[in-house]
């Protein structure tokens, strides 16, 4: 689906059932399929049916291929299938329209032939087409075939095949999109292995065992049967979307997807591989925009495994344990953890994930456990695992383990070795394999560890004007800044705003304003930040990160960690002179993002542009952190927002490839919420130092409660935004800082949409409003109001009027007069009184308070309103 209106499909979450039943010695047989077929309508609740009983999200089963069913049916064709391990499988949709699918099978071929491989067949998958369907789901049904692929000369095990089965399907793919045909959307390949087939559409859970025949067949087995059920949100089902996915199936959603993809596409330029070799460059773009959250994680993972990592392994690198913060956690783990932490960051979110290579088959949660997972193990070797108990009718006495999966352990089925490995084996293999705590110590610097610098002197603008010019009210610091000072907690405050939007405010806003935090669609029950705190972590990594795909630890760049994101003086003096602590291993450069005032508005498109130049230069000659800094403003030169910039910059560094080869740090004037901090690391900021709400409360450290000293209010003020990001963080489902690190969790609300598809690509903004050139001069008339002669701001700040109603403040729906009215019209009963209350409360329209109230009925005045 393409976006249109408010619907986008960057939105797609879901929130399903899935299950799986396998041998334990990798016995295969018929009834397997079928008992995955039954867990399948036993997880029926877990979907979503519509007003249309026949339609529902999708559903489908992965299995171990079967050879000798497919032997023989292909045996009919005419076609003699090579010895097992020696061909693979293609199920593949394909459109309708006749042209369009020939176009689509011929590109397929010549990937084949392209990689030096050979088609060996076609084959039609046998469906039911009298089963009962809906029209909808009719109407969207592919043509469904299978392509049987042998190995070349130069394929001699089944790994390499897979890979090469990996770089057919991902070229054939890009090739097709570039045809850009009208119906070249139909087309999707659901599963091209050696190992295992997927069989899986928009179905509901009992149509799936009925529509393809293939699945009754008494000759196709398997040892192995992963199924899933899928109850989407803010989705439009399509065949595609239903799971699993070519090596998993997954409950719960991806909060970190936005990010996530972000960082995969930046390393797409750095990324080398030993193993994937000159093939790797064929996978680009290793994700598609617009995919759903488990179709991304299922292309991230499937390029871990193919670039040789173990599945497992693979999938404690996406999904890691909480290791930040676990105090009995053994040495090796932590820093098997840790090493990988910074070639990654975390998939995060609700998620209980079963996956699956052919030859192992296993599960995992993520740090929260926010997804139910059970397993039980019988006495004739079998394993089920399932979001409930009680999918299979198993007697009690043949159950001889059952258990269920807690929050970041995995459990894994190896069908070759014939055993379960439990999360401790399993964990401590990867972890004692390499000596990654060697490792870990051979290239991590933290900063919390090196020599402090002199701190630089203060500026010589008075602290007032900077205050002005960076938009600072009475209310920040009473109400925000002067609370989390004193107690190192955020202050609390009523729900509900009745302030108007930024975009329809008559006041100057900062661009802060205008962006809004996401909440988690299918998180339940949230994080409490509080109460969980062990798992979630601030620990930010800052410069180069690793080459992912590098499993050997070949020449790994230097990694500097901090604790925590919000930098102090001492801190920030450290990172300027980072050279000489690090031998000239790291070398940072700073981007000032002023400008000269006598530019105007127009000036900052160019200044933008500039700089994004001067980032990629500053990163091709080998500075690993940018410091992007509005230190310099004066009277003379006006800074650009700082939310701006540091996303412009992210972003254009993510389209060249190069974010991965440096570090991002914000040193601004203008944060001083969680809010604001918030979305700077949302759009990319490693660090942050907020340098001027520092100075206000070194000027007001012995004015506060218990006459704290500068340096105390400091670190209390970095506490408190250190937990409100934790609380930002719990209410999106994501627990660490390097999750939200870029991942956008926001959407905007009053800036047009070709400014946010060029400086903030990737985040909603269906409310569109302002420009960038308005959003400058919003910064223009701050920092004329700061150096201007106007007496009401030559000795105090703007009143501000945000949080409580202010003479000359901001608007509020709720009045001093509003109210006063109301209670003279029910104490008074008096009609006259509350019509004069109703009309204020009603005139929105002139004062621009809400959205609604810009809007109006059309009423014929000869009808009744219907």
């Amino acid at each position: 689906m393409h976006a249109q209106g408010l619907y986008d499909p960057a939105n797609e979450h879901d929130a399903c059932g899935v299950g799986f039943i396998a041998h334990i010695k990798g016995k295969k047989s018929h009834s397997i399929i079928e008992q995955g077929l039954l867990i399948l309508k036993n997880l029926d609740h877990r979907g979503a049916v519509g007003a249309d009983k026949l339609m529902g999200d999708g559903a489908g089963i992965l299995i171990q291929v079967p050879d000798q069913f497919y032997r023989e049916e292909m045996a009919k064709l005419g076609v003699i299938l090579p010895p097992p391990g020696e061909f693979g499988v293609g199920m593949v949709f394909l459109p309708k329209e006749n042209a369009s699918r020939i176009a689509c099978e011929q590109e397929i071929e010549r990937a084949v032939l392209a990689e030096g491989q050979v088609v060996l067949g076609w084959r039609d998958v046998p469906v039911d087409i009298e089963m009962p369907m809906s029209p909808t789901v009719r109407d969207k049904e592919p043509v469904i075939r299978q392509i049987f692929i042998g190995r070349g000369p130069d394929i001699m095990v089944t790994d390499a095949l897979e890979r090469k089965l990996y770089v057919i399907r991902k070229s054939s793919g890009h090739a097709i999109q570039a045809l850009n045909l009208l119906h070249g959307k139909e087309f999707f390949v659901p599963s091209m292995s050696a190992r295992t087939v997927v069989y899986k559409g928009l179905l509901l859970a009992d149509q799936v065992g009925v529509y393809y025949k293939d699945l009754q067949d008494q000759r196709c087995l398997s040892a192995l049967a992963l199924v899933h059920q899928r109850f989407s949100t803010n989705t439009f089902p399509e065949w595609p979307l239903a799971h699993p996915y070519r090596l998993l199936a997954h409950n719960g959603e991806i909060n970190t997807v936005k990010g996530n993809f972000n960082w995969m596409r930046a390393r797409e330029g750095v990324m080398k591989s030993h193993v994937l070799g000159d093939d790797l460059q064929k996978l680009f773009p290793l994700i598609y925009e617009g995919q759903s959250d488990t179709a991304c994680f299922d292309n991230a993972l499937e390029l871990l495994l193919m670039a040789g990592y173990p599945i497992a392994q693979a999938m404690m690198m996406m999904i890691p344990e909480a290791w930040e913060n676990h105090a009995t956690m053994d040495d090796n783990r932590r820093a098997f953890y840790e090493y990988h932490a910074a070639m990654m960051e975390p998939w995060d979110g609700p998620a209980a994930m079963a996956f699956t290579d052919g030859r192992h088959i296993g599960g995992t949660l993520d740090r929260n456990g926010l997804r139910p997972a059970r397993y039980i193990v019988t006495d004739d070797d079998f394993v089920v695992m399932a979001s409930e108990s009680g999918v299979l009718p198993i007697p009690e006495s043949k159950i001889i383990q059952k258990w269920r999966l807690q929050p970041g352990k995995m459990f894994l089925i190896d069908l070759d070795a014939g055993r379960i490995i439990d999360d401790k084996e399993l964990k401590d293999t990867f972890a004692n394999a390499k000596p990654y705590k060697q490792w870990i110590e051979s290239v991590r610097v933290k900063l919390d560890e090196l020599k402090a610098e002199p701190s630089e002197s203060g500026s010589t603008i008075p602290l007032l004007d900077r205050q002005q010019l960076f938009g600072y009210t009475q209310e920040d610091i009473k109400f925000l800044m002067s609370p989390m000072a004193a107690a190192a907690e955020e202050a609390i405050g009523s729900m509900g705003n009745d302030s108007p939007l930024a975009v329809m405010s008559n006041k100057n806003k900062t661009l802060y304003h205008y962006f809004k935090q996401l909440f988690a669609q299918v998180t339940n029950p949230p994080i409490d930040p509080i109460r969980e705190a062990m798992v979630m972590s601030l620990v930010s990594f800052i410069g180069p990160k690793p080459n992912m795909l590098d499993t050997n630890n070949i020449n790994p760049p230097m990694r500097l960690e901090v604790t925590q994101p919000i930098l102090n003086y001492d801190d920030i003096a450290k990172l300027r002179n980072i050279g000489a602590h690090t031998g000239g291993k790291f070398k940072s450069y700073e981007l000032n993002i002023c400008y000269p005032v006598a530019w105007g508005k127009e000036g900052i498109e160019a200044r933008l542009a500039s700089l994004c130049a001067k980032a990629v230069d500053a990163v091709k000659s080998g500075h690993n952190i940018l410091i992007v800094s509005d230190r310099k403003v004066d009277a003379e030169q006006v800074a650009i927002p700082a939310l701006l910039a540091t996303s412009a910059i992210h972003q254009h560094l993510v389209s060249k490839g190069l974010r991965t080869s440096t570090g991002l740090v914000v040193e601004t004037g203008s944060a001083r919420e969680t809010h604001h901090f918030a979305l700077l690391a949302g759009y990319g900021a490693e660090a942050i130092h907020p340098y001027l709400a520092m100075d206000t409360l070194t000027e007001l450290a012995h004015g506060l409660p218990g006459a704290l000293s500068p340096e105390k209010a400091i670190y209390n003020f970095q506490k408190a935004i250190g937990k409100g990001l934790l609380k930002v963080m719990s209410k999106m489902g994501i627990s660490t800082y390097m999750s939200y690190c870029g991942a956008q969790i926001f959407e905007a609300i009053g800036l047009n949409k070709s400014m946010t598809q060029k400086y903030f690509k990737g985040t909603a903004s269906n409310v569109e409003g302002i420009g960038v050139f308005e959003v400058a001069e919003e910064a223009l008339r701050l920092h004329r109001a700061a150096f201007s002669d106007d007496p009401v701001l030559a000795n105090a700040l703007d009143a501000g009027g945000e949080y409580a109603f202010r003479i000359r403040g901001e608007e509020h729906m709720w009045t001093p007069d509003a109210i006063a009215k109301l209670q003279h019209s029910t104490r008074a009963n008096n009609f006259n009184s509350y019509k004069e209350y109703a009309q204020l409360i009603n005139d929105q329209s002139k004062r621009h308070m809400t959205l609604r109230g810009l809007f109006e009925f059309k009423i014929d005045p000869s009808k009744a309103i219907p």
